[in-house]
């Protein structure tokens, strides 16, 4: 008898039927002699709905508040799942982030797991129950309710599989596995068999999907192999895991578009030491994740700042901007441009190989694709581009490295 996580997204529980289906399968491996501890999102469109009312009333409602209302979309499905196994002879019973002992900051919509105090899961395990958690939530030491940012029911799995000490961590979703890009945009791309923790990471970071990037962060940290799969076929899916030598001998495994990008420029800041720090470090303190930086050489005592963030963090980034660059000096300007993309190129393989960067730019400037920013790392090369040439770079990328 195995110790099993599952995670069970909004698209596989969207209805009741889906839910009836869901716990088909569920019965099913419990038949078959596993434990199971089983983390369901929201019904699906349910945590979009909550928020479009909430911003209704208010544009950027009180983030404690937001907390609470979101929360409760999970605490209906893990009810209704509850409710449907028990009709089925299955002993179930449903738990809150509370209950399973998730503790969190009070860094509210997006809070950090601090501590999993499992007792009460681990007792109902013993007494015979299958677990039915409610994913995406915790509390603080305050007992405020708290949410795990979007996608924060693949970090409650994940988490919970490693506290638990559990023999398999599974992703359940719409699609088959983990695609070398977005099939709807490239019909070549492939399914991945199996997939390193860190090109997985790079690849939830920029833009694919399938699985929350802190909770591959929190999957490699702990060493917990996650196993992502449909819910509505029996098919192999892709496994995340620790990198092996065979995996270096492809050079990029896929690639990776993300169009809710926002640039933000800061235009004449004075040539001084410690602007830099200030600005991204309230940002940093303000939880807003900063991607691409690019500063310019200074001009007559004055630079250019531009940076990018998550279209999510426009406004609130705006605020703090606004509200910090009195500090040094009059004439300041800050613009803020929409219509811009990223584009992204993925792979270990890059560490052991040269040129990867030439022919990437000369791929997007032969397809006249402008380049406006770029980052690198180890294994991933990433460039802003503008938004309307976004599929089409990734189109001509997946064929220049033979991606499929």
């Amino acid at each position: 008898m195995s110790l099993v996580v599952q995670k069970y997204g909004g698209s596989s529980v969207a209805d009741l039927e889906c839910i009836k289906n869901v716990a088909k399968r569920i019965k099913k491996r419990r038949i078959s002699g596993d434990d199971l501890v089983v983390v369901v999102s929201a019904l699906k469109g349910t945590t979009d709905h909550l928020i479009d009312m909430a911003t209704q009333i208010c544009p950027i409602p009180d983030p404690r508040e937001m907390d609470l209302l979101m929360s409760t979309g999970e605490l209906i499905s893990s009810a209704l799942m509850s409710i449907t196994l028990n009709n089925m002879g299955i002993k179930a019973i449903s738990m809150t982030g509370k209950q399973v002992g998730i503790v969190t900051t009070d860094a509210h919509t997006r809070a950090r797991i601090m501590d999993i105090q499992p007792d009460r899961v681990l007792q109902a395990l013993a007494e015979g129950y299958i677990i039915i958690v409610a994913g995406f939530q915790g509390v603080t030491s305050k007992e405020d309710i708290t949410t795990l940012g979007r996608g924060g029911s693949d970090l409650t799995a994940v988490a919970l599989s490693a506290a638990l000490k559990a023999e398999s961590c599974e992703i359940y979703t719409d699609v088959d596995g983990v695609y070398t890009a977005d099939p709807r945009i490239v019909p070549t791309a492939h399914k991945i068999d199996v997939i390193s923790f860190d090109e997985m990471l790079e690849m939830a970071s920029l833009g694919a999907k399938v699985m929350q990037a802190r909770s591959i962060e929190c999957a490699k940290n702990h060493q917990v192999p996650v196993h992502v799969r449909s819910s509505f076929n029996e098919h192999k899916g892709t496994l995340i895991t620790k990198e092996s030598p065979e995996m270096e001998k492809v050079i990029v495994r896929a690639v990776t578009h993300k169009k809710d990008e926002v640039r933000i420029t800061i235009a004449k800041l004075p040539d001084i030491p410690g602007i830099a720090g200030k600005i991204f470090g309230t940002l940093s303190e303000a939880e807003i994740n900063v991607d691409v930086i690019v500063q310019s050489s200074s001009k007559n005592g004055k630079n250019d700042i531009s940076f990018t963030i998550s279209q999510a963090d426009r406004e609130k980034t705006l605020q703090i901007v606004e509200k910090i660059k009195g500090e040094f000096g009059k004439g300041i300007e800050v613009g803020c441009q929409d219509d811009i993309a990223k584009v992204s190129i993925v792979g270990v393989g890059m560490r052991s190989h040269a040129g990867v960067a030439a022919k990437m730019f000369e791929t997007l400037g032969k397809s006249g694709i402008n380049i406006e920013m770029i980052s690198t790392s180890e294994i991933k090369i990433s460039c802003i581009i503008f938004e309307k040439d976004v599929e089409k770079a990734v189109q001509v990328l997946h064929d220049a490295f033979e991606v499929s």
